[in-house]
């Protein structure tokens, strides 16, 4: 494990944040991570780009043409003249030149070390020279290049002056102590966040500062500070503003309240899809890990070795090591694993959790090799080795309840999760994350078609969070921003967590405590009944960001309210489930970009021995094999018929058992 993480070190030092990975678009995109967070066009703005060097190209070949685009340029587009505190900005005009800059705080003895965008709006090339280095910038052009507050910059053969760049500060300290690990945030002017020394320079999904631990110090410049400390989705955020003496210690006592405590009821969040390292600005190392994962009060952490792009699997070692054993810093409320994602761009990308030993592949489909076998053969394999298994990020589309499979199937190598529905049919996956960091709502949609076609999965969460990213939007937020609550029986293990999941017991939420009991029985639980039955179905909510609460059966919504307490019976005369969802606006307690979200599983009503199937969600599914059928034909990658017909013979299997459903 040292040794790999010595390996990341020089391949971040040799390549930067790309880690030399092969420069797929999303791939070339990460050098755009930690400038464009925050809601932001990007893909409008790259789209429009090659757009506008392709007239009248489809969609397939604009996919393409995404690689071909300078990822400065379009920092620079996306961006339109906004100057932001990692990024100054240097204008070439046809009147001169000008340096935009927020001028940041520095304390005496250091120095800034930020980046420059040069943006140039001639029609012709120019030289700009930094530390004696010649950069050619090509008609409108731009470049970012990495810099310091005592770096020459000229350009049009005169010295730019970077005063601008900061303004001095008298040094302060600071002393945080919250009786119990926790996430702090410090920040100035700006915005400017101020860190332990050796902290990471993280920045959450509002682009707010952050670290973790208790009883730190920290040094600040003599000025007004906003101090700010979290712990987890079951706390409140405390906030002080503080004015640090110079010269002298400040001490900031400040504890968060509690709003629920899952624990105390049995149940347990975990997050199923968090990476130690995956490329990036930084390293993620074990220590990190256990201090982010005890500052948050995350129950269950799931650490996932997986590829980027190439063949190389990051924290393949650890896995090797750690494989089916506790991480050391776990304890009686806080277990750590390290587990796999199993990773192709085309078919989708699953979490599994618990394995005993590591897989024998990780990945298929990159750098041109084989989408084969399915996913399936991972499934099987990885449910082999004791572990759970369920799709992850599953779709970045979003359409609504009256869209067809198509919208989903439309884009390529996106890692939808589109061969869950095949899957899901025969057994092979255990859970969905209903809530991910791309699109809650059309991954919903799909989950309750799923359920409604009479697949039995469990609703579960995964961030994508990256431990080895300071700044890149909700994946370098802290792990378990959203959570997957499981309902345990008996002690706090991998083996009572996995088992609790594999029966349903769960419910995922990016903050709000979400109940739901169908006549005292709660999700994963099946109640026998008779046509006619009445049941008296109860949803609670716990959280200051609730807006929404629905309780939802297989025919869509059945009653709403405003959050807190939800009471309604019903009369049962065909199979179905019950689920509540919960939404509401943006908020400071949610870190995802859409808002606040919780769903629970289903409790499941049978009547007269039936199992909820309705036929608009089976011939649904049918459908989307069709499509995914197609998509694979034109889209996928094979060395031979056979490859291709063990996908086919796999989407048959599937078709027959829907059809085995249809009345």
């Amino acid at each position: 494990m040292a040794r790999a993480l010595d390996d990341y070190r020089k391949l971040l030092a040799e390549h930067g944040v790309t880690w030399g990975e092969d420069p797929v678009f999303y791939v070339k995109s990460m050098a755009t991570d930690a400038y464009l967070m925050g809601p932001r066009d990007f893909w409008g703005v790259c789209y429009g780009m090659v757009a506008e060097r392709n007239p009248g190209a489809g969609v397939k070949s604009l996919e393409d043409d995404l690689t071909a685009l300078d990822m400065d340029e379009v920092i620079r587009n996306v961006l339109a003249g906004e100057v932001l505190d990692n990024l100054a900005a240097l204008r070439l005009t046809g009147d001169g030149v000008k340096l935009e800059a927020r001028a940041q705080a520095v304390l005496p003895g250091r120095t800034l070390r930020t980046a420059l965008l040069i943006d140039s709006a001639r029609g012709e090339p120019a030289t700009v020279l930094v530390d004696g280095r010649a950069h050619e910038i090509g008609p409108r052009g731009a470049r970012l290049i990495e810099i310091t507050s005592a770096s020459r910059v000229v350009a049009d053969g005169e010295p730019v002056d970077l005063a601008a760049l900061t303004r001095p500060a008298a040094a302060a300290r600071l002393r945080l102590r919250a009786g119990l690990p926790c996430r702090w945030s410090v920040y100035g002017e700006h915005g400017q966040g101020w860190y332990p020394r050796d902290a990471p320079h993280r920045r959450d999904a509002h682009v707010l500062p952050y670290f973790h631990g208790d009883d730190v110090v920290l040094e600040v410049p003599a000025e007004p500070l906003t101090v700010r400390v979290a712990r987890g989705m079951e706390y409140d955020r405390a906030q002080a503003e503080v004015t640090p003496v110079a010269g002298r210690e400040t001490l900031v006592e400040l504890t968060p309240r509690r709003l629920y405590d899952a624990a105390a009821r049995g149940w347990y969040g975990g997050d199923m899809h968090v990476h130690l390292n995956w490329a990036g600005d930084m390293v993620g190392t074990p220590a990190l890990a256990a201090a982010m994962q005890h500052g948050e009060d995350l129950h269950v952490l799931n650490l996932v070795a997986g590829n980027v792009s190439s063949a190389r699997v990051y924290d393949a070692e650890a896995l090797e090591h750690w494989a089916g054993r506790d991480l050391p810093w776990s304890d009686a409320t806080h277990l750590a694993r390290i587990g796999v994602e199993y990773r192709n761009d085309l078919l989708g990308h699953f979490y599994a959790f618990g394995p005993s030993a590591p897989p024998s592949r990780f990945h298929t489909g990159f750098l041109g090799t084989a989408d084969w076998p399915p996913n399936s053969e991972a499934c099987r394999e990885l449910r082999g080795l004791g572990a759970i298994t369920g799709y992850s990020h599953p779709f970045h589309v979003p359409f609504t309840e009256t869209d067809g499979p198509d919208k989903a199937l439309l884009w390529r190598r996106n890692c939808s999760s589109r061969e869950i529905v095949a899957d899901a049919a025969l057994g092979l996956v255990d859970s969905l994350d209903v809530l991910n960091h791309s699109s809650v709502e059309a991954t919903a949609l799909v989950y309750r078609r799923l359920i409604g076609a009479g697949n039995r999965l469990a609703v579960t969460a995964g961030t994508d969070s990256m431990l080895s990213f300071a700044r890149r939007g909700s994946q370098s937020s802290p792990p378990g921003w959203e959570r997957v609550y499981a309902r345990v029986q008996g002690t706090l293990t991998a083996a009572s967590f996995a088992e609790a999941v594999r029966r349903g017991r769960t419910f995922a939420t990016t903050g709000p405590w979400l109940e739901l009991t169908v006549d005292g029985h709660g999700p994963g639980d099946t109640l026998e009944v008779r046509a006619g039955t009445r049941v008296t179905i109860t949803a609670r909510t716990a959280g200051p960001e609730v807006e929404r609460l629905e309780i939802r059966t297989a025919d869509g919504v059945f009653a709403e309210g405003a959050g807190g307490w939800l009471t309604v019976e019903l009369a049962v005369d065909e199979p179905t489930y019950v689920v509540a969802v919960v939404s509401g606006g943006p908020h400071e307690r949610s870190l995802h970009p859409t808002g606040v979200h919780a769903h629970t599983s289903p409790v499941y009503l049978d009547v007269d021995g039936r199992h909820v199937a309705r036929p608009e969600d089976v011939r649904w599914c049918l459908e989307w094999l069709d499509g995914l059928e197609a998509l694979l034909r034109e889209e996928g990658r094979f060395e031979n018929d056979e490859q291709l017909a063990d996908h086919l013979a796999l989407y048959d299997r599937a078709r027959e058992v829907y059809r085995g459903r249809l009345p």
